[in-house]
């Protein structure tokens, strides 16, 4: 059995449509980073995987996103999180709105702590609408978050189940 969390920010509840969509697929616990507690680190402390997701403003991370990665400074300097699988999603209200940004910042947020980074692993137009490849991507167009998107985020959060039982040598194989 693994521990997967997903630690994100939602703003207008949008991106939070997406954590819950992946957080289905993965049978993962939720946290909110702009109101973490100590329950929260300590479920972020015990996971082997972590999903980490806020919407894009002005071409980057959420402010209380930012804020949150700031504060694990002393998880960094202990390497806490080392060897931990990673993966990132990002939600903003257009197609593109910079959200390639967002993802890179988080996959460099991850390997700044020694995660290991999974990429979406979603290859078809179907699966994967925004064509997005280094994490997830959605679109929430007039507060509506498109089926589409949260279909993705359900199956890369399913996917990531996967990767994390392979990762922790809790499933020996894996049919596709």
């Amino acid at each position: 059995m693994t521990n997967i969390v997903v630690a994100f920010h939602s703003g207008y509840g949008n991106t939070e449509r997406a954590a819950r969509a992946v957080a289905a697929g993965a049978g993962a616990d939720l946290v909110r980073v702009d109101t973490i507690d100590a329950g929260g680190w300590s479920l972020l402390d015990a996971a082997d995987a972590v999903v980490f997701g806020c919407p894009t403003y002005m071409g980057g991370p959420s402010a209380p996103f930012k804020a949150f990665a700031d504060a694990t400074s002393g998880i960094y300097a202990n390497r806490s999180w080392q060897d931990k699988l990673a993966a990132g999603f990002t939600n903003s209200g257009s197609l593109n709105g910079d959200k390639l940004a967002t993802l890179q910042y988080l996959a460099q947020f991850a390997a700044q702590h020694g995660m290991q980074w999974a990429p979406l692993g979603l290859g078809s137009v179907a699966e994967n609408r925004l064509g997005a490849y280094l994490g997830l991507m959605t679109q929430s167009a007039d507060g509506v978050t498109d089926p589409a998107d949260l279909a993705a985020a359900e199956s890369f959060g399913a996917r990531l189940r996967l990767l994390a039982a392979r990762w922790t040598g809790s499933l020996t194989a894996v049919s596709r």
